[in-house]
């Protein structure tokens, strides 16, 4: 379901483009598509998006968040195994995993887009994790056209099986190989002119074998998918792939053909600078994923070390089994914060360089349009207005971006729009009855 008008103006707003805020302005919404910001004429008016019209006086307007890294099932296991280290907490999560039904997936997808939408975002990247019932990837799709989100459903896939996960994947939720490429297959014909791209996820560097790498990079490259792979979140992989192969996992994804300009490395915590020059040789994009991070003790990914290395780095929230939420003006605020306290420098990941990293760091690695400096004629018209005074908290505003970056929370988004339409409206979803998603949560 797409209801956005041919045609939609945002009128008199302040709006962040080509790195500066441009206040008193009308941006102009054609098919989908940012085609004019010029200067107000003032009719601001009704503000009525049916009629084609939103008001924009005294609101800011900024791209829509690009989230590179999430997992939407977790939206039912906020607060799992809290306090313990990854391997435990990923045996949890497996857990769950297992038990997922149709049902529960697409509650799980309704609410965390919801909650992503809510913040700001309009781009989620899903890893899901490997899981044998098309059911419940049909459920995932049908969560995410319900909400409106544009979105990167990243098919999970592996084919060496560990209960323990330290050299292998859940074989509980594993499949023959061919069975998961025949059905990624079948999700790019379901999604087909849809917000929604098909793309592939890897567990990690430990859940394929050579054999399997070839067969998944034959098969994403010759349809120009996205492979996202969590990748040296801690020491682990290093530590298993020196045990199993004699290389660390760099090296071993880097032998056998598995670094190309589609894939996007997941964490990277643990990204030495060798490593960090292979993957900027071989064009790999970066999430960098801090509140997640920071809550499971992995530590702080390098990020500056990663732009002087050339790498594209995009934000990630995770999932909301180690986030414990969608929130991404919290870890916009975050990777900034932690960046800042590491290297004892205040000066370092700023606003602009942070809605860069938040709004198209990595979509070169996700098949996405370059977007930085803010909104441009040309872009899609994937946007969040905010209103500074849904939040006291934030007032007085002293400089925008300064103010989104140290202040933002939730609260201050207003309007987002997708592909020109507008899917949240004064802070709720204008597609999904929110009072019956609560219900459905609640029990």
């Amino acid at each position: 379901m797409n209801t956005a008008p041919a045609s939609i103006t945002i009128t008199d707003v302040t709006v962040y483009s080509g790195r500066q805020w441009l206040e008193g302005r009308d941006v102009v919404v054609t098919d989908g598509i940012v085609t004019a910001i010029e200067a107000s004429r003032g009719t601001s008016a009704l503000g009525d998006p049916k009629a084609g019209s939103v008001d924009g006086s005294g609101a800011y307007l900024i791209p829509g968040f690009v989230n590179t890294h999430t997992h939407i099932q977790q939206s039912l296991m906020r607060g799992i195994a809290e306090g313990t280290p990854l391997l435990e907490w990923l045996l949890a999560v497996a857990e769950e995993s297992v038990l997922i039904t149709p049902e529960k997936a697409y509650t799980a997808t309704v609410a965390a887009s919801l909650e992503a939408l809510r913040s700001g975002t309009t781009t989620l990247v899903e890893h899901m994790w490997p899981h044998p019932s098309s059911e419940v990837h049909d459920a995932v799709i049908r969560g995410l056209h319900d909400t409106g989100i544009r979105a990167l459903l990243g098919r999970g896939v592996g084919d060496r099986s560990d209960p323990t996960r330290k050299w292998g994947f859940d074989p509980r939720l594993l499949q023959p190989l061919g069975d998961v490429l025949d059905h990624t297959d079948q999700i790019m014909r379901d999604v087909a002119g849809s917000r929604i791209d098909a793309a592939v996820a890897v567990p990690n560097p430990r859940s394929l074998t050579p054999e399997g790498m070839a067969q998944v990079r034959e098969f994403a490259q010759a349809r120009g998918l996205t492979v996202s792979i969590h990748l040296l979140e801690t020491q682990t992989d290093n530590m298993m792939c020196t045990e199993h192969t004699g290389m660390g996992a760099v090296d071993f994804l880097d032998a056998n053909d598995f670094l190309w300009d589609r894939v996007l490395a997941v964490h990277c915590v643990e990204l030495d600078d060798r490593g960090q020059k292979v993957l900027a040789e071989r064009g790999v994009g970066v999430s960098y994923n801090p509140v997640s991070n920071m809550r499971l003790g992995s530590g702080v990914a390098p990020v500056p070390s990663f732009l002087e290395a050339g790498l594209a780095v995009g934000l990630g929230v995770d999932g909301a089994a180690s986030n414990d939420t969608q929130d991404m003006l919290e870890t916009l605020r975050t990777g900034a914060y932690v960046q800042r306290a590491t290297r004892a420098r205040a000066d370092l990941l700023g606003f602009g360089a942070m809605i860069d990293i938040a709004t198209g760091g990595a979509n070169s690695a996700l098949g996405l349009p370059p977007r930085s400096g803010g909104v441009s004629v040309g872009d899609a018209a994937d946007l969040t207005m905010i209103r500074f005074e849904r939040d006291f908290g934030c007032l007085p505003v002293r400089d925008p971006g300064a103010s989104i970056l140290t202040t933002g929370t939730r609260q201050i988004v207003d309007t987002v729009l997708v592909a020109g339409e507008v899917v949240i409206r004064d802070g709720h979803s204008t597609r999904v009855d929110e009072a019956e998603l609560i219900s459905a949560l609640s029990a």
